[in-house]
């Protein structure tokens, strides 16, 4: 354990939080400051202007110490790693246009709503394309059976994708939020992916494990500097990203009705979206004072850290129920 740490965890680790150190200056210098929603909580006026676009100090660590990691042992990434990493960086595409769009037009809002939602699903498509080949089977959690879904496969895995990728972006309204949330998602993905590779008799898929650490790590080190109160966001950029990482594990590893588990907390971020426009629509009343729920919370009087706290709880109860729900491969 202690080996794999060293190897995977603390590279990423290292690089992350030393990016920090360049990256938020220069993004200081350019002023690449984050806009606040007028309607969002009050308590989050004295945020603006701290840097965003913090998501490139993580996806930076990830690559490199990737890259690092295969030129030393003189080996080759899988196809399944590099289009995880292909969705990740995607995505963090998709986040990136939204940022710098915000911070250009000087207001809270990047790309439109469809105009993000297409190029989601685009590039959702488009990872699910490449693995046509193989069945269209998904591992039923507790039981390891698997559930052949046909045509349906491949829209299950593009609502995934897009669901993940918006509960993560959901997520990353407190200061290491979605840092925490992300972290214990791809901690438990660290020992599905292995517990798979065996399971299917693919030692090469042990990489995933590899990339799991590595991520990981990389996202203890952007919460250096995302940590309340926070010197920097990781703005859609690195919502967005993490949540094609997670969901591209899920894919990769036939988890696609194990993720709901272990990424909870992103799950009940868009379901509380759905469910306060949903009554608002119909009722014409609202079921939390604010939406996603996090903020919701912050208006009844917990403090951020206190949310943080809890919601990171909950994602770590997931993805550890996550991990019971594979302990039979």
């Amino acid at each position: 354990m202690l080996k794999l740490l060293v190897q995977y965890l603390l590279p990423g680790f290292i690089l992350s939080a030393l990016s920090g150190y360049w990256l938020i200056p220069k993004l200081r210098e350019l002023k690449f400051g984050q806009h606040i929603r007028e309607e969002g909580p009050q308590t989050h006026k004295k945020k603006s202007g701290t840097p965003t676009m913090g998501g490139f100090m993580f996806m930076l660590a990830i690559i490199l110490s990737r890259t690092g990691f295969f030129a030393l042992e003189r080996t080759r990434p899988t196809r399944e790693e590099i289009l995880i990493l292909g969705l990740m960086l995607a995505y963090g595409l998709i986040g990136f246009i939204d940022d710098y769009r915000q911070i250009r037009l000087g207001r809270s809002l990047g790309l439109r709503a469809r105009e993000k939602m297409a190029l989601q699903v685009l590039f959702a498509a488009l990872f699910m394309y490449f693995f046509v080949d193989r069945s269209s089977g998904v591992i039923f959690p507790f039981s390891g059976n698997l559930l052949d879904l046909g045509i349906l496969y491949p829209v299950l895995g593009i609502v995934l994708i897009v669901g993940t990728g918006n509960g993560m972006n959901l997520a990353d309204g407190l200061d290491g939020l979605a840092t925490g949330v992300a972290a214990a998602s791809l901690g438990a993905y660290a020992f599905v992916a292995d517990g798979y590779a065996k399971a299917v008799g693919r030692a090469d898929l042990s990489n995933l494990t590899g990339l799991a650490l590595v991520s990981v790590g990389a996202l203890l080190g952007f919460l250096v500097h995302n940590y309340n109160p926070a010197k920097v966001f990781m703005g859609d950029t690195g919502a967005l990203a993490l949540g094609g990482l997670v969901a591209g594990f899920a894919i990769a590893t036939r988890t696609e009705l194990i993720l709901p588990f272990i990424a909870l907390v992103p799950l009940i971020e868009v379901i509380s979206v759905m469910l306060q426009v949903f009554s608002f629509q119909v009722f014409g009343k609202r079921i939390f004072k604010m939406t996603p729920i996090h903020h919701h919370f912050e208006l009844i009087g917990w403090s951020e850290k206190r949310i943080v706290y809890v919601f990171w709880f909950v994602a770590l109860a997931g993805a550890i129920l996550g991990i019971a729900s594979m302990a039979y491969v």
